[in-house]
């Protein structure tokens, strides 16, 4: 019985191996693990907190669950806009902590293959962005894909704890 229960997680596993949820921000787009994804729901109301980091725009009540919120857009550095319809909250699980994500919109869930990912190219002097763990061919497209354990680094997270 354990050991069926042991083949059931590994085929859990095996089936979010290659999926990836995709999402745009500006015109590039971006992709994370299906395996840290808790759900994805539209913006609404931020509460802010202050002394955090600017991309950190506050915190949620999502059905009771207090959740902060991280634009990734100012994350990337990239300029602010206005919030819109399309713009969305990617609610995920990073190292047992739940943190919302707001991205400009969703795109859908795909799958790549082992194969069409590959490293990102080492940027100037061996520096590589920390954001990025792979990029994915897809067609005659490059998703982005995150690492979204170091969107935040451990001490941010800690941070990020004792604020709330």
């Amino acid at each position: 019985m354990e050991n069926m229960y042991e083949e059931n997680l590994e085929f859990e596993e095996d089936t979010q191996k290659s999926r990836y949820l995709t999402f745009s921000i500006g015109k590039e787009t971006y992709g994370v693990e299906i395996k840290y994804v808790i759900e994805i729901i539209g913006i609404q109301t931020i509460t802010e907190i202050p002394e955090l980091p600017e991309y950190i725009k506050g915190i949620i009540n999502l059905r009771g669950k207090i959740i902060p919120v991280m634009d990734v857009r100012l994350r990337f550095k990239k300029e602010p806009i206005e919030y819109n319809d399309r713009t969305c909250v990617i609610i995920v699980d990073i190292n047992n902590t739940s943190i919302g994500l707001i991205v400009d919109k969703v795109a859908e869930v795909i799958i790549i293959p082992d194969q069409d990912i590959v490293e990102p190219p080492q940027m100037n002097k061996g520096m590589k962005n920390r954001y990025i763990k792979n990029m994915g061919k897809v067609g005659d497209d490059v998703k982005l894909l995150l690492d979204c354990e170091k969107l935040l680094t451990e001490d941010e997270l800690g941070e990020l704890n004792e604020a709330l």
